[in-house]
């Protein structure tokens, strides 16, 4: 504890938050923000209308199993154990930066993590609203609408605060570490059970060609406008969304022991298990589909919810949506968690507009309640135009996974992990760190991000128009106009970049 109080101390900030995380812990709410059983039923019908089971299956196998994301993971993990600190990439970016630089490069990561933190809890938790509704509708004449959506997701949003700053303002952070454990067995015997049910319980099984040979185009006509392999690229959402939220174990390291190794070992086991998890998921949902058309224009408008009917009944299905809505919950709920402290950071060091008011810790409980309902509120705000759009919800997605990953580390922005690389020769190793792989592990992980940056702003569906315009990049563009407008106008003039509340020694 103390060793960790100390590091804090060189970084230049006071131990404010309650460190009572351990490595476990900390991997538990990257791997519960991950959550598979989240990622996976929310984007089921976009994958299997942009390049069905194939693309799905072989997209999920490379970018799970060849680890370019675990790529990131671990380029990432290199950086948060030379930096263990709430802040994040925003932090690590001003540190890696030219001291010239610095307040400009963590300026502008903050945003694009804030925006991609946002988006994250928006996706997960508009996408728990909507399997809530999905299962009102079994057994009952209930058919849900736009309000009523808007208005569970309202509900879900609120509960999730509720947990997050209450249970905390009353319990202290040590009711995150029983909510994780809980969160950690229920996604783990939550996935393995689910998977079993439905295998042993459907009347048919799908062949293996129809598993990984099925192409499916579902996009208006991509395929031919276009081609094959641009419907496979835009089809890459589904995993690399599932696979976000792993900085999270970054965020909660100062509520983290032995901090420089716990967050990176973190990161790297969230990703590993996740990717694991994720494959033996989608493999067990794609061979129990019993019939395509109906399981992609499903009543229910969840086709994982009508793979759970045709498989194991209504009541089974009752079982089985619950399963995946509390893995849903929690997920959000942790999700809100990392968010809260990754605005906490930003305000703490006047990145956020009202920071003074955002930067406040609860003294009795030492939790940043503020940033907890600033997180839900802008989460909300961000799944309005999911009422009226026919993409938003994927549009959503694909804001989380580019918001989160620029900020990880694409070149143009001059963030951490493309830092590392260009001033690789100042870069001072953690306890953690990858050796004579370091810096083509970088690299990789820096081209892969720029690529994805591109592909996730891509069109969806054919034709464009107002109803299935991928608004991604409407989002992107409004951060990258404030973050660098605002720098131009005012922000450079009084913006420091990480502030320190004791003298370090940076």
């Amino acid at each position: 504890m103390e060793k960790d109080e100390a590091e804090l101390a060189k970084m230049g900030y006071k131990q404010e938050l309650k460190r009572e995380l351990g490595l476990m812990q900390n991997f538990g709410v990257s791997f519960s923000i991950i959550s598979v059983i989240t990622g996976i039923p929310s984007l089921f019908l976009y994958g299997l209308n942009t390049g069905g089971p194939s693309v799905m299956v072989r997209i999920e196998a490379i970018l799970n199993l060849a680890f370019f994301t675990l790529l990131v993971g671990m380029a990432m993990a290199e950086v948060c154990s030379a930096h263990p600190t709430s802040g994040g990439p925003y932090f690590w970016a001003a540190m890696l930066s030219k001291p010239k630089n610095a307040p400009l490069a963590s300026w502008i990561t903050g945003w694009f993590n804030l925006l991609g933190q946002v988006a994250v809890t928006t996706g997960i938790s508009f996408a728990c609203a909507s399997f809530i509704s999905t299962l009102s509708t079994f057994k009952t004449g209930f058919v849900p609408s736009p309000n009523t959506q808007i208005g569970v997701y309202a509900a879900v949003l609120f509960t999730q605060g509720l947990l997050s700053a209450r249970l905390q303002s009353l319990f202290g952070v040590r009711v995150l570490h029983y909510l994780n454990n809980v969160s950690v067995w229920w996604h783990a015997i939550g996935t393995f059970a689910l998977v079993i049910a439905i295998l042993a319980r459907a009347p048919t099984h799908q062949s293996g060609h129809f598993v990984f040979q099925t192409f499916i185009d579902g996009t208006g006509g991509w395929a031919e406008r276009a081609s094959p392999a641009y419907v496979a690229v835009t089809g890459i959402l589904m995993a690399q969304y599932t696979l976000t939220g792993f900085d999270a174990s970054a965020h909660m390291t100062e509520e983290t022991t032995n901090a420089a190794m716990s967050g990176s070992i973190g990161i790297i086991m969230a990703i590993g298990v996740s990717a694991l998890l994720g494959m033996y998921l989608l493999l067990g949902l794609l061979f129990s589909i019993q019939d395509l058309d109906n399981t992609i224009n499903s009543a229910t408008g969840e086709p994982v919810a009508q793979i759970f009917l045709d498989c194991v009944g209504e009541d089974g299905a009752i079982v089985l949506m619950i399963i995946v809505i509390g893995a849903m919950y929690f997920c959000g709920t942790f999700s809100v968690t990392s968010n809260s402290r990754m605005m906490y950071a930003f305000a703490r060091d006047g990145g956020l507009p009202g920071s003074k008011f955002f930067a406040y810790v609860n003294t009795t409980w030492r939790s940043p309640i503020r940033t907890v309902w600033l997180a839900c509120t802008l989460s909300f705000i961000l799944g309005l135009p999911s009422l009226g759009s026919a993409v938003a919800f994927s549009a959503a997605t694909s804001i989380a996974t580019i918001g989160l990953y620029i900020s990880y580390g694409k070149f143009d922005l001059a963030v951490p992990i493309a830092l590392r690389v260009i001033y690789h020769a100042d870069f001072v190793r953690g306890p953690f760190h990858l050796g004579i792989f370091s810096f083509p592990v970088a690299i990789t992980a820096v081209i892969w991000i720029a690529f994805i940056s591109i592909v996730f702003i891509l069109p969806q569906e054919n034709p464009v128009d107002s109803q299935t315009l991928n608004y991604a990049i409407v989002a992107v563009g409004i951060v990258i106009t404030y973050s660098f407008g605002y720098w131009l106008i005012s922000a450079r003039k009084w913006f420091a970049g990480p502030v320190k509340q004791i003298a370090g020694m940076v």
